[in-house]
């Protein structure tokens, strides 16, 4: 463990897990300049999905917020990839996430807070951000839910 930031992780009970490899030809993070930027991170676990289909059909909301919260568990684990210690983060600037709907689910936003909470317990100020979240017919492997997102560095890092 290193740092504050992997404190607060492990005094919420959460484990910074490896990174997921890619999916096809990308890198999971890039750094340009002082930002880094996440592939999309899917709610994946050791390896798996917990869960697929279709959030307001298979999966519910309340499955697909926690869904959330672990895709941006894995997005921290890619930036840490990059940087070696997530202190270096001056803050979260911009959160994306993709949420695979029913066609009648419009609760997109309810379930990004899985993600964008997340980052706010770990993080604090350092974890608002902007945010969008949009409804999509689909997502790789099937999965519910994806999260990206674009950190900040503080100076010098």
């Amino acid at each position: 463990m290193s740092g504050v930031v992997e404190a607060k992780l492990a005094e919420l009970g959460l484990t910074l897990p490896e990174v997921v490899p890619p999916l096809a030809t990308y890198q999971p993070a890039v750094r340009s300049g002082s930002y880094v930027y996440t592939a999309g991170q899917l709610p994946m676990i050791k390896g798996s999905l917990p869960v697929t289909g279709k959030v307001g059909a298979e999966v519910s909301p309340e499955q697909a917020k926690e869904l959330a919260a672990t895709c941006a568990l894995n997005a921290l684990a890619a930036v840490k990839s990059v940087i070696g210690d997530l202190d270096k983060i001056a803050r979260v600037v911009k959160v994306v996430g993709f949420v695979a709907s029913a066609p009648d689910f419009t609760a997109q936003p309810a379930v990004l807070n899985g993600a964008s909470e997340l980052l706010g317990a770990v993080l604090g100020d350092k974890g608002v951000h902007a945010r969008s979240a949009v409804g999509v017919a689909v997502l790789p492997l099937d999965a519910p839910v994806e999260v990206e997102f674009q950190v900040e560095l503080v100076p010098g890092a």
